[in-house]
């Protein structure tokens, strides 16, 4: 019955894509073998031995991708201008109707960039974003989260769509979404994610403890919770059998909501598949959740050790948060492979502590940036970027992190600059979500998942004077787009630092997946 409401209610695909969205996307998969983007080009390199702090790079030439599979298939930095671009393409055997080429504009200072990666989202808390309440995580839960997460009506399928289409456009290219415990609804956000083109691992919630979760919002059982995320499963696979965009990831919602019976069978669950599918659970958010683990779970060492002794501790595991973990607990963490979605925005909005990033990857844990909409309050990953960094300049100063770490001065090594917080964005998102060879960077053979960005024209650039007149006329043929200003006299990673720190969705000029383009701002 849902399939033949959701076909008829809401397949009508000019409501989710602008038919200029539509019209590229045909053009670009259909017209020609390879799309060539030409023009300025920067991201994070991958980090290796030689080189263990991130570092922006940029390159100006050409790149080009198959329309077969969306992969790079080569680059030369040594084309810039149209002469040898002219040359290039005869190199190749082409001519300029024999390819699609995308050129950046270098007078309004747009440049590639890899696409960002939302590690932890909640899509069906959406319309609460701005909403945090007077008190900590637990309370909030239950005034503001599971009364709307509850709703599983028609029209929280125009929630789905909403957040799918805000997070596009502002440069998400895969977003990791935990549903709620309805299945018809967490389908119909995975069918919208590849409706819309979106790269999503989609978890259908699983909470069974009657005695912690509230009783209209609650599994009947832990046996029917399996059953439940197996239908969930069973739909996306069939939806993207390959799983070029849509797969589906185990989603215990946090420990105290879950008996030990279904945290158990929600590890041997994902180990059941080949690959064993991801997961992806909440951990050490607040001092209070931490004290009620504890207290559930009085066998176990540490909140981690709950997870690991039920086997939800992987390579593919995603833990959210993780603000106050022991070191012990990050030795775990990292031993066993599972990763961190560092959700800043959030754990300040709730009040829930500051996260060690920096010592979390002194001990080996991979970190990559989530929005947690709705604890957190916008759906900008170039947001939460941006909090990341605050926090990191503040939390030296904590007695926690003092305790942790030993460090009783503050010598600003916690501080993460702008290049490693867009780090955090690409590379360290993709191999959160164990993608790290396929998205977050423009090597040979990767996906191209990225944006378009574009910072304007130079403000008022001239080299003689100009009257009051003259100058208002010119901000408004030049300007600036959204917040950022350019002036001419920025180097290009001053200006790269500038849209780190005052950037949005309006700077997003076009956003690609898979290399399609799925969003374009008009």
């Amino acid at each position: 019955m849902f399939q033949k409401f959701f076909s008829s209610s809401l397949g009508v695909s000019a409501l989710w894509l602008s038919s200029a969205v539509l019209n590229a996307c045909g053009t670009m998969a259909a017209a020609t073998p390879y799309t060539v983007y030409r023009g300025t080009f920067i991201q994070l390199p991958e980090l290796d031995s030689a080189n263990s702090t991130p570092q922006l790079a940029r390159t100006q030439g050409v790149l080009w991708v198959s329309s077969s599979d969306g992969r790079i298939k080569g680059y030369d930095w040594k084309v810039n201008d149209d002469a040898s671009f002219q040359s290039w393409l005869s190199s190749q055997g082409w001519t300029e109707s024999d390819v699609t080429v995308v050129k950046s504009d270098d007078e309004r200072n747009q440049f590639f960039f890899p696409g960002f990666i939302d590690t932890h989202i909640h899509a069906p808390q959406y319309p609460n974003e701005g909403l945090f309440g007077s008190s900590g995580l637990l309370d909030w839960l239950n005034e503001y989260t599971f009364p709307m997460e509850a709703r599983h009506t028609p029209e929280g399928l125009r929630v789905y769509n909403e957040v799918v289409l805000k997070t596009l456009a502002h440069g998400t290219t895969t977003a990791s979404y935990f549903a709620t415990i309805h299945v018809p609804a967490t389908n119909a956000l995975a069918a919208l994610c590849h409706k819309h083109g979106q790269r999503a691992f989609i978890g259908r919630v699983c909470m069974d403890n009657k005695e912690q979760c509230p009783s209209y919002y609650v599994d009947s059982s832990a046996d029917e919770g399996f059953n439940a995320t197996k239908r969930t499963i069973d739909y996306i696979q069939t939806l993207d059998p390959n799983g070029t965009l849509i797969n589906p990831i185990v989603t215990p919602r946090f420990a105290p909501s879950c008996s030990n019976h279904s945290l158990t069978g929600l590890g041997e669950l994902a180990a059941s598949y080949s690959p064993p599918l991801r997961i992806q659970t909440h951990i050490s958010e607040n001092n209070d959740e931490v004290a009620l683990v504890q207290q559930l779970f009085p066998d176990s060492t540490s909140y981690a050790n709950v997870y690991d002794t039920h086997g939800l501790l992987t390579n593919r595991t995603i833990l959210a948060h993780a603000v106050h973990l022991t070191k012990d607990e990050m030795t775990l963490i990292s031993e066993r492979g599972s990763k961190v979605a560092h959700c800043p925005a959030s754990n300040s909005a709730l009040g829930s502590g500051l996260a060690p990033v920096r010592f979390m990857l002194d001990q080996g844990v991979t970190v990559g940036l989530g929005t947690d909409v709705a604890g957190g309050y916008s759906p900008s990953i170039l947001e939460v970027a941006r909090q990341a960094s605050l926090v990191s300049r503040v939390v030296q100063y904590s007695a926690e992190y003092q305790a942790l770490t030993g460090n009783k001065t503050s010598d600003g090594s916690e501080k993460l600059l702008v290049d490693e917080v867009l780090y955090l964005a690409t590379r360290g998102g993709a191999a959160v979500v164990d993608m790290p060879t396929d998205i977050g960077g423009f090597d040979k053979g990767m996906i191209w998942d990225a944006q378009l960005i574009e910072l304007g024209a130079v403000t008022n650039s001239t080299t003689s004077p100009l009257d009051v007149a003259t100058l208002a006329g010119r901000a408004v043929e030049t300007g600036p787009v959204g917040n950022v200003d350019i002036f001419g006299n920025e180097t290009w990673q001053e200006q790269v630092q500038k849209w780190m720190w005052d950037g949005d969705d309006r700077n997003v000029k076009n956003v690609w997946v898979q290399g399609k383009l799925v969003h374009t701002r008009a």
